[in-house]
């Protein structure tokens, strides 16, 4: 497995939300420009498209400070969810019981990558 030098990726691992909800968002920007995706992120109504937008924003900084990647060519490649923590919680019940309430937490990850003309033609 060869590595890709034209990939930079961000990561933010405790996101308030739960993995189901923010892979909605994720997958909403894979395979769109970075233009594109930080436009669809700043109008989109979900709570956590905020937070999204912050991550792909240190995606396309990384790109660009530390791979020396050109911003205009860059391309959401993958943006994948996973679970983290669940804190837990009680409610009173009625009759002495209690509910249990529970608050996840999730992983998300952002690859960009530089699309050349040869990954166009591919595609």
């Amino acid at each position: 497995m060869s590595k890709n030098i034209s990939i930079a990726l961000a990561k933010d691992k405790m996101m308030r939300v739960s993995p189901l909800k923010l892979s909605l968002v994720a997958n909403s920007i894979v395979n769109k420009t970075a233009n594109s995706a930080i436009n669809q992120l700043k109008f989109s109504n979900k709570r956590i498209s905020k937070s999204v937008l912050k991550v792909l924003n240190a995606a396309i900084a990384n790109a660009e400070n530390n791979k020396q990647l050109d911003i205009d060519k860059l391309y959401v490649k993958e943006a994948f969810v996973g679970k983290s923590l669940r804190m837990k919680r009680w409610r009173p019940r009625a009759k002495g019981r209690a509910g249990s309430i529970i608050k996840p937490f999730s992983n998300i990850t952002i690859i960009v990558e530089e699309r050349n003309q040869k990954n166009k033609e591919d595609k």
